[in-house]
């Protein structure tokens, strides 16, 4: 009888450690985008991210997952990782020490980032930025937050999801990887999608529309319909406008303020003639 081939792992890394591991853990790729998480809950990992284009493109190597379960590096026989808050007051905070001890298992190439509704907004821009890097660890803070020691002593940057309040980071960890990871190439099967997606020129997405023509009334618009793709592009384009100076006029002052006023230019234009031609006259 043949033994059954063993398969090969390519470019998996393989990590000593002290501690023994769980028997079903997630391979690591060699050079791949990696993501640190220090949780008290590693179990919620991969949650979503295993599902879908996410979930493949982890099995398959393109990203490596790496959860630091902070409660194996608590204090004392019950493994305390928080304590009392300084100066009094309601909840509990994770102590310096312990959470420096988990970051010392962490890739020190890697970027820190905290998850904090105190953060600057996570956006766009800084999802791209970081799927163009290495990859970036994350802390999933808890009860009343960190101890502000750690975060200063580590240069930890503080990133929020919203103006909300979690019970914890996890969920806002999975939001920031799958944001992020999504960049990554070949994750996606339609990279260009990303160039029309939300965000992707400082707009918000125009509607979409399929099968079938007519739904409950409602028509598709006849111009998305006509076959004509330069007035369809111009329509996605008004539409896009529309929505981002009606829903976000935030998002609408910074981009007119990267857009070039084409009669304003010709204005400038024509005075930088007006001028010319004074001063050559002056000139004779």
């Amino acid at each position: 009888m043949s033994e059954a081939p063993t398969k090969s792992h390519g470019r998996l890394t393989i990590r000593p450690s002290l501690k023994p591991r769980e028997l079903i853990t997630e391979p690591q790729v060699k050079g791949a985008w990696t993501v640190n998480i220090v949780t008290l809950f590693p179990e919620a990992f991969p949650g979503t991210l295993g599902l879908s284009l996410t979930g493949k493109a982890l099995a398959e190597g393109l990203w490596n997952l790496r959860t630091i379960p902070l409660r194996e590096h608590g204090i004392g026989k019950h493994r305390n990782v928080d304590d009392t808050p300084a100066g009094g007051g309601a909840g509990m905070v994770i102590r310096p020490d312990v959470m420096a001890s988990a970051l010392d298992q962490a890739d020190p190439r890697l970027p820190v980032l905290y998850l904090s509704p105190r953060g600057r907004p996570f956006t766009q821009a800084r999802a791209r930025a970081l799927a163009e890097g290495p990859g970036v660890t994350l802390i999933c803070g808890r009860f009343e937050g960190v101890d502000q020691r750690v975060l200063e002593a580590r240069g930890i940057e503080e990133v929020s999801i919203g103006d909300y309040v979690l019970t914890g980071g996890e969920l806002a960890a999975q939001v920031l990887i799958d944001a992020t990871v999504r960049l990554i190439p070949r994750v996606l099967g339609n990279q260009a999608s990303l160039t029309e997606e939300s965000f992707s020129e400082g707009l918000l997405e125009h509607p979409h529309y399929t099968r079938p023509a007519e739904w409950e009334g409602r028509r598709i618009p006849d111009v998305v319909m006509s076959g004509n793709h330069a007035a369809i592009a111009a329509w996605r384009r008004e539409q896009a406008e529309s929505l981002t100076k009606e829903r976000r006029p935030d998002l609408w002052r910074a981009f007119a303020e990267t857009q070039v006023d084409p009669t304003k230019d010709r204005q400038l234009s024509g005075a930088s003639d007006q001028s010319r031609g004074y001063r050559e006259h002056e000139k004779d």
